[in-house]
């Protein structure tokens, strides 16, 4: 699944317990990005594609995982596996 709204975005830190600036500097993108894409609350992200990715790949890093883009949800990756 992919990274769709800045409320998941917003849930995704608040679970790892991540702030912006560490996100952005994990991502190698500005702390601006980041701040705008959670400013989009549940619409569309607003940033590049590949600013997403680079976010997306840095949370999925630090255990999250993107769930279903009909309902966005985000969850810890399960390491019992």
């Amino acid at each position: 699944m992919r990274l769709s709204s800045g409320n998941q975005l917003r849930a995704a830190r608040a679970l790892i317990g991540i702030d912006q600036i560490p996100l952005a500097a994990l991502a190698s993108v500005s702390v601006g990005t980041v701040k705008n894409m959670e400013a989009c609350g549940a619409g569309q992200l607003r940033a590049t594609r590949s600013a997403i990715k680079c976010v997306q790949a840095a949370l999925e890093g630090l255990g999250v995982e993107f769930l279903d883009e009909k309902r966005p949800g985000v969850r810890l990756r399960d390491t019992t596996k």
